[in-house]
């Protein structure tokens, strides 16, 4: 699954990485991914990924997003993943989560094995 692929990525590379925001707030700044997209086309598959950034202060969700994005130039390195373009990036402070937070929007090509069983 891309998810796993990309939480473990960002997990080891950036900051702890979670599929959904954590019940208890965590002290210091972490990262949500959402899939908001795939395409499978002649077995070529693509994501779009969404990698939130969220920080204690709009200073700090700024700079964990340029960090997620320097750390996803450096994806293609795993097998699964063939190509990652930055679609945008942008402040996604949510006003009504009182949250500092940046998005940066990713679409991976990638390969993802079958499993039987």
């Amino acid at each position: 699954m891309i998810e796993k692929i990309v939480i473990d990525y960002l997990d080891a590379n950036v900051a702890p990485c979670y599929a959904e925001r954590p019940q208890k707030e965590p002290s210091k700044p972490y990262l949500v991914i959402e899939k908001t997209g795939s395409t499978l086309v002649n077995y070529i598959e693509t994501a779009t990924i969404a990698v939130q950034s969220y920080a204690q202060s709009m200073a700090q969700a700024a700079a964990l997003n340029k960090e997620v994005k320097d750390a996803m130039r450096g994806i293609t390195s795993l097998p699964a993943v063939s190509s990652c373009k930055l679609n945008t990036d942008s402040n996604f402070t949510s006003t009504a989560l009182k949250a500092y937070r940046y998005q940066a929007v990713f679409v991976l090509t990638y390969y993802e094995e079958e499993t039987n069983g």
